[in-house]
């Protein structure tokens, strides 16, 4: 709608991910190198974590838009899979046949399937998007299926993309087969005020626009404030800021008019309303929001959390290594059986 009104050739703010918009922040092009490099590797897993909105699934398809012809990519985006449930995906994605198929059966196709990859001088790779929600059996399961090997190198690579919750998940006490496989890892921050700007403009030509002024100095810092460097938040504020200048004829879109936009952006995503002094309660509950509904003391709860879940995973690796122990006891237990029993 306002393309032919500033210039351009076509969106330049679409949700969708587009590899071909891909802005190389300096976060941005870490992470990108060490996916590079994982690829080269060969071998083990790459992990790269990030907030919501900050652009892996981005670098992931920029990875595959760019992938090496002897290189077989499939991608998951991963909801709660059991470690079943995973293995008939990868499979699947592979277009190995699972229908009816038991997990043993799956399990031998997929490997009979990347040992042919390897003959070809082939090889599989997997990216794992939103890997966060994996249970921690069903990421073990992922360290197994890099088992399948042929001349001393894995068949099968995969990479982990999630958001930040992935790192404590990671770093369990009883995923440390997992971790001593990672030969990368990377956090993805979001865009600095200079980024910001800079990540604009690169779109913007990238759809065509001829760098004429545009946005003025206090634009660029109004759009920083509210997005908080965010790339899917500076491409959903500038759609609608551009929508705005086309539907109000503006030729410069100055600080004002980004006001105007956010305003009713804020309307619109149903913020919760300000309680007056009269009306607020006090609760008991230390009050986590500040006064312009911006999250405060998050490291607080995050730090809660993860103590939270080294304490249960630490309960559960207590609990594994009884039931072990008492698996050997029944061994034990059975062969002296036998052996008597043999003995009479």
């Amino acid at each position: 709608m306002y393309e032919n009104y500033y210039g351009l050739t076509s969106k330049p703010f679409q949700l969708t991910p587009d590899p071909s918009f891909f802005f190389g922040s300096k976060w941005h092009k870490r992470a990108m190198s060490y996916l590079q490099y994982g690829l080269s590797q060969a071998e083990g897993f790459i992990v790269i974590t990030g907030d919501i909105g900050t652009g892996k699934t981005t670098i992931a398809n920029s990875l595959l838009d760019d992938m090496q012809e002897d290189i077989v990519a499939a991608q998951i985006v991963s909801p709660k899979l059991s470690p079943d449930e995973l293995v008939k995906m990868v499979a699947s994605k592979f277009n190995v046949p699972v229908k009816g198929s038991t997990k043993s059966d799956i399990l031998n196709d997929l490997e009979i399937f990347l040992m042919d990859l390897h003959k070809q001088g082939k090889r599989a790779l997997l990216l794992v998007d939103e890997a966060q929600n994996l249970p921690l059996e069903t990421i073990e399961e992922l360290r197994m299926l890099s088992n399948f090997q042929a001349a001393g190198k894995p068949l099968l690579q995969s990479f982990l993309l999630g958001q930040e919750e992935l790192q404590p998940i990671l770093r369990a006490p009883n995923m440390e087969q997992f971790r001593q496989r990672i030969v990368a890892s990377c956090h993805l921050a979001p865009l600095t005020d200079i980024e910001c700007q800079a990540y604009i403009e690169y779109r913007m030509q990238h759809a065509g626009w001829d760098n004429r002024a545009l946005f003025s100095a206090g634009a660029y810092d109004r759009i920083f404030q509210f997005t908080h460097g965010i790339p899917r938040k500076i491409n959903t504020l500038m759609d609608r800021i551009l929508l705005f200048g086309f539907l109000e004829e503006l030729e410069t879109l100055d600080e004002e008019a980004v006001e105007n936009v956010i305003k009713e952006i804020s309307e619109e995503m149903f913020n919760p309303e300000k309680q007056t002094q009269a009306t607020t309660q006090p609760t008991g509950i230390l009050d986590v929001t500040t006064e312009d509904g911006q999250v405060k003391d998050v490291e607080y709860y995050k730090t809660m959390l993860t103590e939270l879940v080294d304490a249960l995973d630490s309960a559960i690796s207590q609990k594994i290594k009884l039931t072990r122990y008492i698996d050997r006891l029944l061994q034990k237990k059975y062969k002296t059986y036998v052996r008597l029993k043999s003995d009479d």
